[in-house]
């Protein structure tokens, strides 16, 4: 399957209000263990290379070169370190509404009028265990063509292409009881009839094939912005961010508006410091 994958338009530098004036820009960002939290934390990895100031920088240029209206993140540590990253003067933030280390959330640009609603709890399948899963981050972004309902997950890593079927392995395993819980949550939208999204590291690989899109989509009528794609990110794979329109969004995605802003640092101790997934962004088009 690797080798039909086309190698998408990667950008390094993007002006932003390149898009119509009433477009949308939606992105997903693992940022990467995002915290302020001192080297040596008990939080914190082991063998953890914190930042300096400088990475934080590099990561800032990033973020207004992504120049997106809604980034869904990952692996956030709070809104302080955030703050690090996005221009709170710019940007509002939501994080779902627990104490892990690395929380999925929303950067949301302030001119856009949106409300956070629960989180998706149940994605955490252990919420009292020390490496506990995430919650999904889950709002509602007001659009010229009504509501768009978005969601930002971090779903269970170690399980990219084996089949979740019968699953043989504790990962995939866990992986397998998250599905049933985001196709829940595409019904209850199906049934609201409103615009939505997912997007965020789905730590998975969704070809049409797979065990978790075909669940997905008996769930309601998806599309996938990331199809027949590879990731430009760190030399090239295949794509574990996901982004899945549903509902009315999927009439709205301007064709070949998918792009992946890759880092210009390229040594290894720079994927350490800055991530080592790169932001994936599409654009919509309410109404279109």
């Amino acid at each position: 399957m690797r080798r039909r994958l086309a190698l998408i338009v990667l950008f390094a530098l993007l002006l932003p209000g390149a898009a119509g004036g009433s477009d949308l820009v939606i992105a997903t960002w693992n940022i990467s263990w995002l915290t302020t939290k001192p080297p040596g934390h008990p939080a914190l990895p082991r063998h953890h290379l914190p930042r300096r100031e400088e990475d934080f920088a590099a990561l800032r240029g990033y973020a207004e070169a992504l120049a997106a209206d809604v980034v869904a993140v990952q692996e956030i540590d709070g809104p302080l370190a955030l703050a690090r990253v996005f221009d709170q003067r710019a940007y509002a933030f939501h994080l779902t509404s627990e104490a892990d280390i690395q929380r999925p959330g929303f950067a949301i640009r302030r001119t856009l009028r949106f409300r956070a609603n629960p989180d998706l709890v149940a994605l955490d399948l252990a919420p009292e265990a020390r490496n506990s899963l995430r919650r999904g981050a889950d709002i509602t972004v007001e659009t010229a063509a009504g509501p768009l309902r978005l969601l930002s997950v971090h779903l269970k890593a170690g399980c990219a292409r084996d089949r979740l079927t019968e699953p043989q392995r504790f990962d995939c395993v866990q992986l397998a009881r998250q599905v049933p819980v985001l196709a829940g949550w595409i019904r209850a939208r199906e049934s609201e009839g409103i615009a939505y999204a997912i997007l965020g590291d789905f730590n998975r690989e969704l070809g049409p094939r797979d065990d978790m899109w075909r669940a997905l989509s008996e769930a309601g009528t998806i599309i996938h912005a990331n199809r027949g794609r590879a990731s430009p990110c760190w030399g090239g794979t295949a794509f574990v961010d996901q982004i899945v329109l549903g509902g009315p969004a999927r009439r709205w995605l301007v064709p070949s508006s998918l792009r992946v802003l890759v880092y210009r640092e390229t040594d290894r101790e720079a994927r350490e410091r800055l991530s080592d997934h790169c932001p994936v962004r599409v654009t919509l088009r309410p109404g279109g």
